[in-house]
């Protein structure tokens, strides 16, 4: 039990910035030093990203929001989920660094996860949190074990040819929908226009596949078919900055395509935490699911 009188609660407009600064300390915690913010400027663009994605889908999805509030009006946990198309996904989860294991976290967990009640299909894409593995699989969620990619990109092995574009948020949205209705059964809707604006370029394959990129690593990748999914990545990869180092998270099985490229961009391969699911959510493949948006 908890030493701290909290309260699990729903998200208010005004819990954001707090609750935003619990899920960035809780992730970056898990983060490779590389992949934290070192100046001012990041830290102020990273403040930013996350109290966008909150708020975004507070507003969104506002069953799905919770946070815990200890005693003094602190808040502690946050816990946030969507629901598209009938498919619930946990977009974060996190309490503040210090507190975990003192029963903070389950009574918010389990406010998300009931708006996932009666959904068709659920996924949580985990951290690789020992406590945070246990409550998803106690959940009734199967696993699927994922890697990941990340290092330095090295721009003379870019390919040639490469046919991906800039998208166009409103000109594409029939296929933007169509492929992620293929790899999820769910489209994306709103969250591409969230992705957006929180720095996100989009990038798309005519007929074939999209992606959202941020500074060289892709936030989501999805295609009909594994070679748009490569030129996809690719066209990431190659949006970077010069010096710049990427990251590929949650390689998941059938999408050995992304581990092809990783590894011809020279990226070093790592264990990954693992995707959960429940209920029927296509092949997931060609994709490389969002993090905030799954």
């Amino acid at each position: 039990m908890s030493s701290l009188p909290v309260t699990p609660r729903l998200m208010t407009p005004a819990d954001v910035p707090a609750a935003a600064k619990v899920g960035r300390d809780a992730l970056g915690a898990l983060y490779p030093v590389e992949f934290q913010p070192s100046t001012d400027e990041e830290r102020e663009a990273q403040r930013v990203r996350s109290e966008t994605r909150v708020d975004h889908l507070r507003q969104t999805d506002p069953e799905g929001a919770w946070v815990a509030e200890a005693g003094d009006g602190e808040i502690v946990g946050i816990a946030l989920a969507l629901v598209r198309e009938d498919v619930w996904g946990l977009s974060l989860f996190g309490v503040k660094p210090g507190l975990q294991g003192q029963g903070i976290g389950g009574p918010i967990l389990d406010g998300s996860l009931r708006y996932a009640e009666g959904r068709r299909a659920a996924i949580i894409l985990s951290s690789t949190d020992a406590r945070a593995m246990r409550r998803y699989f106690r959940a009734g969620f199967q696993v699927r074990p994922c890697i990941a990619a990340a290092g330095a990109i090295n721009r003379s092995r870019l390919p040639a040819g490469l046919r991906a574009r800039t998208g166009d948020v409103a000109d594409d949205a029939e296929l933007i929908a169509a492929v992620s209705r293929h790899v999820r059964t769910a489209e994306h809707g709103a969250d591409v226009d969230a992705m957006l604006r929180t720095g996100g370029e989009l990038l798309v394959v005519d007929g074939r596949g999209w992606a959202v990129v941020r500074d060289g690593s892709p936030m989501v990748v999805a295609a009909f078919d594994d070679a748009a999914a490569r030129d996809l990545l690719w066209s990431c990869f190659a949006a970077a900055t010069p010096g710049a180092a990427a990251h590929v998270d949650f390689i998941g099985q059938g999408n050995d395509w992304a581990v092809e490229v990783a590894l011809d961009m020279g990226l070093a391969l790592t264990p990954d935490g693992p995707i959960f699911t429940r209920g029927d959510l296509g092949p997931l493949a060609p994709y490389l699911p969002s993090g905030a948006y799954l």
